[in-house]
């Protein structure tokens, strides 16, 4: 008894210590399972169209010579959502430069019309644009290259396209529902800054506590069955 007197007292303490942050794991972990991670990434919204390689032309290497500072350590061809032919050129140290291969000339970095037109091309039957803004620091909601154009539609979904604003690129989308999963996900992981790191002492330690208290309610178990069969 000595024995079920101790695990009842760990497991009630331990259940009031981590008992809202199993909460979280089960309502978030609820949602990861309902919604599925294609429609929380928008897929569903990309058109069929979109950026894609394309052939080198014939005179590239040396129209290209005069309009870069360095030679590039890579050079891709492709063909933006808008169906413009670019290339984009990158070095070690500097950022990337994006040339329109109709009229060789450098369009880096990208003005906010020149972005709004490539996201709206990116996007399926795409509404009307919202809001545009420069985006210069990492956050939350976008960690990709920098900097980059937030082009927000005024949908349903709240969805917004970050375009590269040095290499014409689509780096990611964001939703209404990429929002709360991310907020959610932030809670699971107990990295509230990040929202990124699952390796922290802290969720270790709830975990662990978590755990502790699971095996004294299973320690606990078969001693209220007895008691339950005793007082039936």
């Amino acid at each position: 008894m000595k024995l079920a007197a101790a695990a009842s007292t760990l497991h009630k303490w331990l259940a009031l210590l981590v008992g809202v942050q199993m909460v979280f794991w089960v309502a978030s972990g609820l949602f990861f399972s309902v919604f599925p991670i294609e429609q929380v990434r928008s897929e569903h919204r990309i058109a069929e169209q979109h950026a894609a390689l394309a052939p080198m032309p014939a005179r590239a290497p040396s129209e290209m010579a005069a309009l870069l500072p360095e030679a590039p350590t890579r050079v891709t061809y492709e063909t933006t959502s808008a169906g413009e032919a670019v290339a984009v050129a990158e070095f070690a140290e500097r950022q990337p430069i994006l040339i329109d291969l109709n009229d060789w000339r450098v369009v880096s970095p990208l003005s906010a019309d020149a972005a709004v037109q490539i996201a709206a091309a990116y996007i399926a039957d795409a509404p009307r644009v919202a809001e545009t803004r420069l985006i210069t620091e990492e956050s939350p909601e976008y960690r990709g290259p920098l900097p980059a154009w937030r082009v927000a539609f005024d949908d349903a979904e709240g969805l917004a396209v970050y375009v590269v604003a040095d290499t014409g690129r689509v780096a990611a989308r964001r939703s209404d529902l990429w929002r709360v999963y991310d907020a959610l996900w932030a809670l699971h992981i107990m990295d509230w800054r990040d929202h990124e790191n699952f390796n922290t002492g802290l969720l270790i330690a709830a975990s662990f506590t978590t755990l502790i208290m699971l095996f004294a309610g299973i320690i606990l178990l078969p001693y209220r069955i007895k008691l339950r069969r005793r007082a039936g």
